[in-house]
């Protein structure tokens, strides 16, 4: 118990004391985030039915929603589809795994500013601009990839091209610790390479993939850098939940309701994102049950 003790205390005060200040703060309207308890005025549960009330709101979690489930299928199919090519025997297979992490050693802001500043750029010097001019595609050389009408789509292609890698790590882990001699054995048996994924790797990665989920999900959910990188300007395309909860807790003008600052809404949207990640990792527990396999 002795021994406990530090982790207990420190869970205590910075975790659930944490927590539970901002569940009851989002009870209340409160002018200042530094504002003691006594500075705030309890409105029940107005910041909740004020929030479902907004149209910003909603298309914050719609946002989300997409990002999370458009997102997800397009970073775990590539995350696979690069761990696949990895442990088939291709040649220089460090330095393309190397190659594919790359961008997750740089700062989500740096590589967020290459695809607005150069790859959407539009531009001369615009990569895109200049790859499709190449290839005579003039339609899509001269889309506005930033504009209002792309932004979004724009933004998603460049979050999950920053997170590929981080995945693609995960599941090669996972496919390299399966014994080559299952894969040898049914080879002899005359299975192909897409009865050897389907019947062998995929179901012996069930649990990594799980993860994976479940990391993406809190990646998803967090989304915020990309969001206030692609838009400094609040734009309804981009908002999330996180983004709309730091410009209505520092003060955006688009965000405060009749000009007045109220950190209890974030408080609010803060508790409203704790219930949803806790019911998505439910339904992901339901969905793909942990089981322990032996190989």
């Amino acid at each position: 118990m002795v021994c406990l003790t530090p982790a207990l205390l420190s869970f205590l005060f910075f975790f659930l004391y944490p927590v539970l200040r901002t569940l009851l703060m989002s009870f209340y309207q409160v002018k200042g985030i530094a504002d003691g308890m006594s500075l705030w005025e309890y409105i029940g549960f107005s910041n909740y039915i004020n929030l479902i009330g907004s149209q910003l709101f909603r298309q914050s979690l719609i946002n989300i929603f997409k990002i999370w489930f458009i997102g997800g299928i397009i970073s775990v199919f590539f995350a696979t589809l690069f761990a696949v090519i990895l442990t088939s025997g291709v040649r220089f297979k460090a330095f393309w795994r190397s190659l594919i992490y790359l961008p997750n050693t740089i700062s989500a802001v740096a590589i967020a500013t290459m695809w607005t500043q150069y790859a959407y750029s539009n531009q001369d010097f615009g990569l895109l601009k200049s790859l499709f001019r190449a290839l005579g595609i003039r339609a899509l050389a001269d889309i506005q990839w930033t504009g209002p009408r792309f932004i979004f789509t724009s933004m998603l292609i460049a979050f999950c091209f920053g997170s590929v890698g981080y995945f693609m790590l995960i599941l090669l882990a996972g496919m390299e610790r399966i014994p080559k001699e299952l894969y040898e054995f049914s080879r002899l048996e005359g299975a192909s390479i897409f009865v050897q994924f389907t019947r062998i790797t995929l179901p012996l990665i069930r649990n990594v993939f799980r993860t994976c989920i479940v990391l993406w999900s809190v990646a998803a959910f967090n989304f915020f850098v990309w969001a206030q990188m692609f838009s400094p300007i609040p734009v309804p395309e981009t908002i999330t939940p996180v983004y709309y909860l730091y410009n209505v807790v520092f003060g955006s003008s688009m965000f405060a309701a009749g000009g007045n600052i109220n950190v209890g809404v974030g408080a609010a949207i803060g508790a409203i994102l704790t219930i949803l990640v806790v019911v998505l990792y439910s339904a992901i527990n339901l969905a793909i049950p942990e089981k322990k396999l032996e190989y």
